[in-house]
């Protein structure tokens, strides 16, 4: 019977919590501090077990760093330009703290919450946060939850992140996983330094969301001759050595939900499916060799990829034309994000 075990203590003198799930070979670990994946533990082609995503050995560096690793973001997720927007011709203001912008709900975001441990079984978690009225100035208060489990598929096995979420006034909930993914593991990443340019990205997205020098997006544009047309399998590092890009940070406007991401060296593969509108993806650029990660590792610039399905960057601020989707809200309804990582290797 899989129980809660200590990973230390949060700012408040709360516990946090971590449960491991496990599902034949493969296990995750899951902890309170920010409901964030902390360890997911998949075979390559040889059988051969390895972390794949990047996090801390303990609950100081999610607090002191704030790269969101495995971290559980809202109230919304991704960029709110200036701070700012309007519901129902009631204008508010929340925290900013990436220059103007808000990004992945303000200074003190769902990732540096300590949220409860609910139900616990072999393959699974819950988690929930109250989020008050007013908490970073959004309106209303937010109940979420979010339940990680581990389900077999043939000779797969899916990693399955629910998160749901309901409110007694409308607000803005836009909620993802923030995970960054080493699929050549952990501790090859020092012989394979910025790997994660090397993985084979794969996308049926026909537009993506062009960015300004604050990274908000505009009206959507087509990707054909561009760097992120992912229609066919690329390797991000293409568009970084040639300079057209410094790096990814950009969201492609999904059309049926899914991505595939492979790393041909150890035949790890990552399938990604959700009901989210938009997938946002980052090359960890901002990693810096100060952020000292598991087994003592410092981490570098493009150690990782990060794969964030959620609706669109800043669909609170866009115009209806734009096609955006609607991120309010509202009494009575429920929020549904879903978001499945299937593994298996080629």
């Amino acid at each position: 019977m899989t129980r809660p075990e200590p990973f230390g203590t949060a700012p408040d003198g709360s516990v946090i919590w971590a449960v491991t799930l496990r599902c034949g070979v493969v296990s995750a670990r899951v902890i309170s501090f920010g409901a964030a994946l902390q360890s997911l533990i998949v075979p390559d082609r040889d059988g051969i077990l390895d972390d794949v995503v990047l996090g801390h050995d303990g609950p100081e560096g999610y607090m002191q760093n704030r790269k969101c690793f495995g971290s559980t973001v809202g109230r919304v997720a991704n960029r709110i330009a200036d701070g700012g927007f309007q519901i129902d011709g009631t204008f508010h203001q929340v925290a900013v703290n990436e220059g103007t912008s808000t990004l992945h709900g303000g200074t003190d975001g769902f990732d540096q919450r300590n949220w409860q441990v609910g139900v616990v079984t072999d393959t699974s978690v819950q988690l929930s946060l109250l989020s008050p009225d007013g908490d970073m100035g959004f309106p209303g208060s937010l109940t979420a939850t979010v339940t990680y489990r581990l389900v077999p598929r043939g000779d797969a096995v899916a990693l399955e992140i629910i998160h749901r979420a309901e409110t007694d006034a409308p607000t803005p909930v836009n909620l993802t996983n923030h995970s960054y993914f080493a699929l050549c593991g952990h501790s090859a990443l020092a012989a394979r330094p910025a790997s994660g340019l090397e993985y084979a990205l794969t996308v049926n997205a026909g537009r993506y969301l062009p960015v300004d020098k604050r990274k908000i997006p505009t009206a959507p544009a087509p990707v054909g001759a561009t760097p992120f047309d992912f229609r066919r399998p690329r390797q991000p590092v293409t568009a970084v050595r040639s300079g057209a890009l410094e790096g990814y940070d950009h969201c492609l406007c999904l059309e049926d939900g899914q991505a595939v991401l492979v790393d041909e060296v150890s035949g790890r593969r990552m399938r990604l499916e959700t009901n989210q509108t938009g997938l946002q993806v980052y090359t960890a650029q901002a990693l810096t060799p100060d952020v000292i990660g598991k087994g003592g590792h410092a981490y570098q610039p493009f150690d990782a990829i990060c794969l964030e399905a959620q609706a669109w960057p800043n669909a609170v601020n866009m115009p209806p034309e734009t096609g955006r989707p609607d991120t309010i809200l509202r009494p009575g309804q429920t929020y549904d994000c879903r978001i499945a990582f299937v593994f298996d290797t080629v």
